[in-house]
């Protein structure tokens, strides 16, 4: 597997461009499926999973291409509703096939989908969702399999505002007879630009953004060319190593909307940031303060997915800070890896308690998750002496050549990979 030396103390400086957003790739890529022909995305990051995915189209009868950014999926031979096993346990964003594969051909085979050790992650309220269009679930074992031959329309309560169970649900409704209203639906930007998405398509879809979401089913949708939204949780990761490493880094094309949330959070610790439209600069040339308490929550709130990276920051801060996870139980990984480092944090169930030491130091730590691994990637970059980061895999899902990010801000890190590679990044 591939491992990050680092060789931490610099300051980042500089400017850099932020990528193409994961989340909202994902389900835009498997909406495609919806449409008859070929579609276009531009701003397409080049990440592992989004290679399973393609992968995984192909598996389906699709003609896929990824080339400086942008996919081309061709749905014109697509002859299969069969997820392969073997690709679904690689990336949990495979379950985003299930809405669009039972709305084109009523019917749609799946099983359990893997991706990052965090905790419990169930898919109840896709299949439950899914029944309340009219479709019938039956499980064997590892597998799913879900017949809905005529979906129709109707008002679907979640439970938990899941954004994978309300971009299923969307995917699924848009061709169904009548008006589907999703209550409790999550807000996140992914869910925006979904909608953006299947919209330029020719579905008619209002509420993206807000807990209700209306669809008006339409026979039959067209392809597009498309361009995905910035990636908001790369953006807040450089961010946080900005402050981090107290340097000084310009981020653009990022939406600074989609960040308000960490942005109040830094402030808080003393970090100096101006935004002007799609450009952000993020400044710290002192010890940042502590932050009494942050909770994570689904959007608008503090996202879950900087919990581990800002956990960072706070063990370098002057003071005592308490983070609180309510999203994901498994989410602590990191704990032990950044104590290695010098950090000192304990956790007690959902709740973490840093007390910010000086400074972190280089050491042999192991990425158990993707933003863990991140988190490991900051630490590195503030920390004195030499890091490695193991299991670099995890990284790759989720941050296009994190090393090639960073050293484009003046940070010593290198990758250093085994003679054979699973996957091409050259390309």
């Amino acid at each position: 597997m591939d491992k990050l030396v680092i060789e931490g103390g610099k300051p980042l400086s500089g400017s850099i461009r932020i990528h193409g957003a994961k989340n909202a790739a994902l389900p835009i890529m498997a909406a495609s499926l919806l449409a008859d022909g070929e579609v276009t995305l531009h701003n397409v990051p080049h990440l592992l999973d989004i290679e399973v995915m393609l992968y995984i189209l192909e598996r389906l009868g699709c003609t896929c291409r990824h080339e400086q950014g942008t996919v081309t999926i061709d749905t014109s031979s697509i002859r299969s509703y069969d997820v392969p096993e073997d690709l679904m346990k690689q990336m949990r964003s495979s379950i985003f096939l299930m809405g669009p594969l039972l709305a084109k051909f009523g019917q749609v085979s799946v099983y359990q989908p893997g991706g990052c050790a965090i905790g419990e992650r169930k898919i109840d309220l896709h299949l439950r969702g899914l029944e309340a269009l009219g479709a019938s679930i039956e499980e064997l074992d590892q597998q799913i399999i879900c017949r809905g031959r005529k979906l129709v329309g109707t008002d679907i309560h979640l439970d938990f505002p899941s954004v994978g169970a309300t971009e299923n649900i969307m995917m699924a409704a848009v061709t169904a007879e009548g008006t589907t209203t999703i209550f409790n639906a999550a807000r996140e930007p992914e869910i925006q630009d979904l909608q953006h998405f299947l919209n330029a398509m020719g579905a008619r879809i209002i509420g993206a953004g807000t807990d209700t979401i209306t669809i008006n089913g339409v026979e039959k949708l067209k392809p597009c060319s498309y361009e995905i939204i910035p990636d908001r949780i790369v953006a807040g990761t450089v961010m946080i190593a900005a402050a981090a490493t107290r340097g000084n880094v310009t981020l653009t094309h990022c939406n600074p909307a989609h960040l308000t949330s960490l942005i109040h959070v830094l402030k808080r610790t003393g970090v100096q940031i101006t935004v002007c439209n799609d450009i952000m600069t993020v400044s710290c040339m002192s010890r940042p303060k502590s932050v009494d308490r942050i909770v994570t929550s689904p959007y608008p709130s503090f996202p879950t997915d900087l919990q581990s990276q800002i956990m960072v920051l706070l063990s370098l801060a002057d003071g005592f800070s308490v983070m609180k996870e309510t999203v994901f139980e498994g989410r602590f990984k990191h704990v032990d890896e950044l104590n290695v480092m010098g950090a000192d944090i304990s956790v007690d169930l959902n709740a973490a308690f840093i007390r910010g030491v000086p400074r972190l130091y280089g050491a042999t730590v192991e990425a158990t998750d993707l933003r863990a691994g991140a988190a490991l990637v900051i630490a590195g970059l503030a920390a004195q002496g030499k890091t490695v980061v193991e299991q670099v895999h995890h990284i790759d899902r989720g941050y296009d050549r994190i090393e090639k990010l960073f050293q484009s801000l003046g940070a010593s890190v290198e990758r250093q990979s085994p003679v054979s590679k699973q996957l091409d990044f050259a390309n």
